[in-house]
C-alpha cells in the first residue's frame, strides 16, 4: 500500500517503512507525527483520489531527526557593473519514517502504560507512621 502526502508545500509518494526528508515539523527525535494531507491512497489493484484530500486517512510516521540539509550558494551578478554578492543557506529538515498508512478514519493503536504499583507506595506511609509512634515512646522512656 503506498499513499500520496501533502507537506511543506511539496507532495511525496510514500510506502510503509520508507525514510523521507521534508521541510521542518515539530517533534523530538523518536515522536510519532500524524501526516492528514492524504491526497491519494492505494496499492497494486486500486486507487482512492481525494478531491482534494481522501477522508479519513491519515499517515503515520517516526521522527528519526531533526538536522540542517547541505549548504547551497546563493550567488547574484550584474555583467559590466561591478555587483557580485554571494551567500549560502542551509535548510533545517525533519527525516520522518513512515510506520502506517491508516484509511477508513482508524487511529494508530496506542502504547500501553503498565499501571504503577500502589500496593507499595500505600504501605510505606503507614509504615512511617507505625514508626513515629513508637521512637516517640522510646524518648519519653528514656
Amino acid at each position: 500500500m503506498y499513499a500520496v502526502i501533502k507537506t511543506g508545500g511539496k507532495q511525496y509518494k510514500v510506502a510503509k517503512d520508507d525514510v523521507i526528508t521534508v521541510e521542518k515539523l515539530a517533534g523530538e527525535p523518536g515522536s510519532s507525527v500524524d501526516i492528514g494531507d492524504v491526497l491519494l491512497v492505494g496499492d497494486d489493484k486500486e486507487q482512492t483520489v481525494g478531491a482534494p484530500l481522501v477522508e479519513g486517512a491519515t499517515v503515520a510516521a517516526e521522527v528519526v531527526e531533526q538536522k540542517r540539509d547541505d549548504k547551497i550558494i546563493v550567488f547574484k551578478k550584474k555583467r559590466r557593473k561591478n555587483y557580485r554578492r554571494k551567500n549560502g543557506h542551509r535548510q533545517e529538515v525533519t527525516v520522518l519514517k513512515i510506520t502506517d498508512i491508516l484509511t477508513g478514519g482508524k487511529k494508530k493503536a496506542a502504547a500501553k502504560k503498565k499501571p504503577a504499583a500502589k500496593k507499595k507506595d500505600e504501605e510505606k506511609p503507614a509504615a512511617a507512621a507505625e514508626e513515629a509512634p513508637s521512637e516517640a515512646e522510646a524518648k519519653t522512656e528514656e
